[in-house]
């Protein structure tokens, strides 16, 4: 079983999902930590501000973050806080909307096998029929080390390596965008994003019912949809003209 370091996000008030979780992962053998989710109003008017910027937000994304998009930032943010404060090479992160499928054991011991100075992040969730890149056998039974076309969206769960918590840490602080999406924009912060394919987690039924942030949505401004074509544009032209990592890199 991997020895490396395993934790999941979860809010104090979402009990249920704590147990479900923590089922989980003791029917697949995995010893994880729960690490409390932030709560963004539980935070003070300093922390807020250190850690979120408006002016970010309207310059990156096109609409206001919600609290919970920040309070979702912030968790993450300490995840990768939490592994610089130990002695582990790298560590599992996952939220609490997730379902564990079978191979998800043998893709963190080959994880814990590979050389942590060849990449900062390793996605365990994508798209099912995914834009690849570069591709490479991976010693898991129909999976494969993958790069990205385009890195898709979802923090739902990823290996992130002390150097990538590094980077987060020292780029990613203010944030102005959701942390899904600020790990598309990998270019910005030379972030070494890879991927295992297919995918070894699945979304659970609740990630569909957000716990942290309401799901309405209105109409979007003009102003907003133009500055979503901007963002759109500027990730076209970042993942254009950067130099992205290959799988050949992870040998």
């Amino acid at each position: 079983m991997p020895s490396l370091p395993i934790l999941y996000i979860n809010l104090d008030k979402d009990a249920e999902r704590h147990q479900r979780m923590e089922s989980n992962f003791l029917n697949l053998g995995l010893n994880a930590q729960r690490l409390s989710a932030t709560w963004w109003p539980d935070l003070s008017p300093e922390e807020q501000a250190r850690h979120h910027r408006s002016d970010l937000t309207h310059a990156q994304y096109f609409k206001p973050l919600g609290n919970g998009e920040k309070g979702c930032y912030c968790s993450h943010l300490a995840a990768c806080q939490r592994l610089l404060d130990s002695d582990a090479p790298s560590l599992m992160v996952f939220e609490d909307d997730v379902q564990l499928l079978p191979s998800l054991p043998a893709a963190l011991e080959a994880i814990q096998k590979l050389p942590t100075d060849s990449w900062d992040l390793i996605k365990l969730y994508g798209r099912e029929n995914e834009k690849i890149a570069s591709r490479r056998p991976s010693g898991i039974e129909g999976h494969e080390w993958i790069t990205y076309r385009r890195v898709p969206s979802f923090a739902a769960g990823y290996a992130i390596s002390r150097a990538g918590a590094e980077k987060i840490l020292r780029t990613r602080i203010p944030f102005g965008r959701p942390v899904d999406v600020d790990m598309r924009f990998w270019f910005e912060n030379d972030l070494h994003i890879f991927g295992i394919y297919p995918s070894v987690i699945a979304l659970d039924d609740t990630s569909f019912t957000s716990s942290i942030w309401a799901q309405k949505e209105g109409r979007m401004t003009l102003s907003q949809r133009l500055r979503k074509l901007k963002m759109k544009l500027q990730l076209t032209w970042g993942n254009t003209w950067a130099t992205p990592p290959h799988v050949k890199d992870l040998l």
